[in-house]
C-alpha cells in the first residue's frame, strides 16, 4: 500500500509550476505553512519522505486508542487497586472524550504554528509520558492527571489527521482514511486482546500491565522527527482545483468560515458526539458488562477486542465506498441497525450470543471512520477540513462526555446493566438520524456562506 502511493507521488515530482499567493494561503489556512517555492518542495519531498509520512501516520493511528482500552480490560483491577466507586469509574470512562473536546480545539491553531508535523511528534510524545507514568504515580487524582496528559496527546493528533490527510493526500481521502482509520482499529483491538494476557505474564499486577503500552507511541515519535521542521508539501499534493472567479484571474482564498452557520458541520458534529459516546461506553464498560454477565476476565477482554478488531478490515473498506457515493445515509442506516440489533442481544442472551453481539456491535463501532471520511468530503478546502475537523471532534467529543458516566451511574445505582444497554439502544436512534443528515452531498463552503 506504501509503496503503491509513494509510486504515485513520484509520477508527478517533475512539476515545477510556481505556487500561487491563493495556494500559498490555502496551505496557512490549513494548518500547513507555506512552501516558499514548489521546486525546492519538490526536491525535498522524496519517494523515501512520502514513505516515511504514510508510515508515520499509520504508527500514530495504532496509538490514538489503547490508552483507552488497556484500561478497560483492566477497569476492575484498577477500580480496587485506588479504591473507586462505580460512578468514579464512570468520570474515568468519560476523561478521553473531556480531553478530546478540550485539546482537540487547540491543533489547528498550532499546526499553524509550528506544523503539523511537530504537533503530531509532541502527541506521540505526551502519550508516552502519560501511560508511563499513570500507573505508578498513586492515587486516583495522579492517575486521571497522567491520563489527561496521554490525552492530550490523542487529541491533537485526532484531529489532525483528516487536515494532514486532505493536505497531503488529497486525491486519495477515502484510501489515505481508510488506512490510519484501519490502524487505529487494530491498535484498538491488540490493547483490549493483550492487556491481561501481557499483564499475568509480567506477574499478574496491573501496573505493569498498563505501562506497557507506552512502548508503541515512543516508537511513533521517531517517523515524525523529520517533519518536525521539514514543512513543505510534495508538489504531487498541491491544490490543483481553482475556485470559481474570472476568467484568467486567480480567486483569493476565502477567508475563514463562521462554521456554525452549517447546518451539515452541526449534523457532522452530532453524528460524531453520538457514535463517540457509544465507542467510550463500548471501550470503557464493554468488557466489564460481558465479565458482570459470567465471563471471565480474558474472554472479556477478547469479546472487547472482537469488536474493535472488525474496525481492521472495515475501516479501510468504508472510506472506500463512503467517497463513491453521493449520499453516506445507507451506509449510516446499516450500521446503526447493526448496533440495535448488537444491544438487543446483549440485553436477553449476554452470554449465549456474546461472539454475535460483539460482532454486531464491532460493524456499528465503524461509525467512526465514515465520520472521519465525510469530515473530508463536506469541505472543499484544506482550510475548510481543518475548520470542520476541530468543530465536528471538539463539538462531538462535549456531546459524548455524559455518557460513559451517566452508564457508570446507571449501573451503579440500579445494581445491572439493563438500564444502561437501553440507553445505550436509545442513543443509537438521532444517530442514525443525523448521520444521514451529515452524508448529503453538501459542503460546508457552501453553506457557510449562503446563510
Amino acid at each position: 500500500m506504501m509503496g503503491l502511493m509513494a509510486s504515485d507521488e513520484t509520477r508527478t515530482e517533475t512539476r515545477t509550476e510556481a505556487p500561487t499567493e491563493a495556494r500559498a494561503q490555502a496551505r496557512a489556512g490549513s494548518g500547513v505553512p507555506e512552501v516558499p517555492g514548489e521546486g525546492p518542495a519538490t526536491r525535498a519531498w522524496t519517494t523515501w519522505t512520502t514513505r516515511l509520512l504514510v508510515l508515520g501516520i499509520v504508527l500514530a493511528a495504532v496509538n490514538l486508542r489503547p490508552a483507552i482500552t488497556s484500561l478497560g480490560a483492566l477497569l476492575e483491577e484498577v477500580r480496587d487497586g485506588l479504591g473507586m466507586s462505580g460512578s468514579i469509574a464512570g468520570l474515568l470512562t468519560s476523561v478521553p472524550p473531556l480531553c478530546f473536546a478540550v485539546f482537540g480545539v487547540t491543533a489547528p491553531r498550532l499546526a499553524r504554528r509550528f506544523g503539523p508535523g511537530a504537533v503530531v511528534c509532541a502527541g506521540m510524545a505526551a502519550i508516552t509520558a502519560g501511560l508511563l507514568i499513570r500507573p505508578y504515580i498513586g492515587g486516583t487524582g495522579g492517575f486521571l492527571a497522567a491520563t489527561a496528559l496521554a490525552l492530550m496527546g490523542i487529541a491533537v493528533s485526532n484531529v489532525l489527521m483528516p487536515v494532514i490527510v486532505k493536505r497531503y493526500f488529497p486525491d486519495r481521502v477515502g484510501s489515505m482514511t481508510g488506512l490510519y482509520s484501519m490502524a487505529l482499529a487494530f491498535g484498538t483491538s491488540v490493547a483490549a486482546a493483550a492487556t491481561v494476557p501481557v499483564t499475568n505474564a509480567l506477574g499478574g499486577h496491573w501496573q505493569p500491565g498498563l505501562a506497557v503500552w507506552a512502548v508503541l507511541p515512543a516508537l511513533a515519535v521517531l517517523p515524525w522527527i523529520p517533519f518536525v521542521r521539514n514543512r513543505t508539501t510534495p508538489a504531487s499534493t498541491a491544490p490543483s482545483t481553482p475556485s470559481p472567479g474570472r476568467e484568467g484571474e486567480q480567486p483569493a482564498e476565502l477567508p475563514p468560515l463562521r462554521i456554525t452557520r452549517s447546518r451539515t458541520a452541526w449534523a457532522l458534529a452530532v453524528f460524531f458526539g453520538l457514535q463517540a459516546t457509544a465507542a467510550y461506553i463500548t471501550m470503557g464498560w464493554m468488557a466489564q458488562i460481558f465479565r458482570d454477565s459470567g465471563v471471565s476476565a480474558g474472554t472479556a477482554g477478547l469479546l472487547l477486542a472482537v469488536i474493535m478488531v472488525m474496525g481492521v478490515p472495515l475501516a479501510f473498506v468504508i472510506p472506500r465506498v463512503a467517497t463513491r457515493l453521493p449520499h453516506q445515509g445507507p451506509i449510516v442506516l446499516v450500521l446503526g441497525l447493526c448496533g440495535l440489533a448488537g444491544y438487543a442481544g446483549l440485553y436477553f442472551a449476554p452470554v449465549g450470543g456474546a461472539w454475535a453481539w460483539a460482532l454486531l456491535l464491532g460493524v456499528s463501532n465503524c461509525a467512526f471512520p465514515l465520520a472521519l471520511t465525510m469530515v473530508g468530503m463536506r469541505a472543499r478546502t484544506g482550510a475548510g477540513v481543518a475548520q470542520l475537523s476541530a468543530f465536528a471532534q471538539s463539538t462531538g467529543y462535549l456531546i459524548s462526555i455524559p455518557g460513559p458516566l451517566l452508564v457508570g451511574v446507571l449501573y451503579q445505582h440500579s445494581g445491572g446493566w439493563g438500564l444502561p444497554i437501553a440507553l445505550m439502544s436509545a442513543l443509537m436512534v438521532p444517530q442514525i438520524v443525523v448521520g444521514v443528515l451529515a452524508g448529503r452531498d453538501r459542503t460546508v463552503e457552501d453553506e457557510a456562506a449562503a446563510r
